[in-house]
């Protein structure tokens, strides 16, 4: 593939990243190294600047067996055939091992509930297409092989899939607000995704539906893009900070007396409720959605007896 005046000046790893929606940027990088990257001229390194006329060439080699061993961990099954299989993710449960979660994570899970994961991701990420944060529950799609996996990447890449999140966040929020900003990692905290990054991705955010609830509303999110924190970068930045959310300012010392249900939160109020996506094989639409997990139900219930009862005072 050729590299174009508007890749040039930009890392190997994020070009090939751009071009290959079906590879992570782990597992690009991972090929580099191995020697299985060629470049047109010089060395291909992940940090190798991209000039315009560039031209690389990747090879793939089968990802062999899993690196990671089944475990007898619940999962929820939404769906399953022979291309495919829809989870309802716990929060709590990393997507994938890495450092610090080599066990316990959904894949683990996986291994052990499926029989048939793609490749293509590596031998640590079989079958993953799309990520969940740690602290967050919901729908994920993911392929049991290789031809599912790039299908579904693809429609990923070109913003096809259907994303709808539920979240409350505080303050009030208007409903049909569309957030824009570009976001990438900040410059100043490593863990953390900003729209000051230096080099930011377009990112777009909106408002379907808010229910206000006297200090925190809770609103109904959809995406047009999957950037890395997205939600929580967007409405951090726009004042509203996701409750629970500790990285972006979504925990507070002080609670009103009406808004107490919030500590007994352990994670951010963020839930993937519903995903929408083309049949990697038949083409059917699918549409999965996945409850408000108890623990966020149970929130979500005081808050309204809250409401009603102040509203009657």
């Amino acid at each position: 593939m050729a590299a174009g005046t508007e890749d040039a000046g930009d890392r190997l790893d994020r070009f090939l990243a751009r071009r290959l929606p079906v590879l992570s940027r782990s597992r690009i990088q991972q090929l580099i190294k191995s020697g299985h990257v060629r470049v047109s001229r010089g060395t291909a390194e992940p940090s190798l600047e991209v000039w315009a006329g560039l031209v690389a060439d990747v090879d793939v080699p089968p990802a062999g067996p899993p690196s990671v061993e089944a475990e007898p961990l619940p999962l929820a099954v939404l769906y399953d055939d022979e291309d495919l299989v829809v989870v309802n993710k716990p929060a709590g449960m990393v997507v994938h091992p890495a450092a610090g979660h080599a066990r316990g994570t959904m894949v683990n899970a996986l291994l052990h509930h499926v029989s048939g994961l793609s490749g293509i991701g590596g031998r640590e990420r079989p079958g993953i297409v799309h990520r969940l944060d740690r602290g967050t529950s919901g729908v994920m799609v993911v392929a049991k092989h290789d031809r599912a996996h790039q299908s579904l990447a693809r429609q990923f890449h070109d913003r096809e899939v259907g994303k709808e999140y539920v979240a409350l966040v505080w303050g009030t929020v208007r409903g049909s607000r569309v957030f824009d900003k570009p976001i990438g990692r900040d410059p100043r905290h490593r863990r953390r995704m900003s729209s000051r990054a230096r080099r930011a991705r377009p990112a777009t955010t909106r408002i379907l539906h808010a229910e206000p609830l006297g200090g925190v509303s809770l609103v109904r999110v959809s995406l047009g893009t999957g950037r890395t924190h997205q939600i929580r970068v967007h409405l951090s930045e726009a004042g509203h900070p996701i409750v629970g959310d500790e990285l972006y300012g979504g925990v507070r010392r002080r609670v009103p007396a009406k808004l107490s249900a919030v500590s007994a939160l352990e994670r951010p109020f963020l839930h993937a409720a519903r995903l929408s996506f083309q049949h990697p094989v038949d083409r059917r639409t699918l549409t999965f959605e996945a409850p408000l997990p108890s623990d966020l139900e149970t929130v979500l219930t005081r808050l309204r007896d809250q409401a009603v009862a102040v509203a009657r005072i």
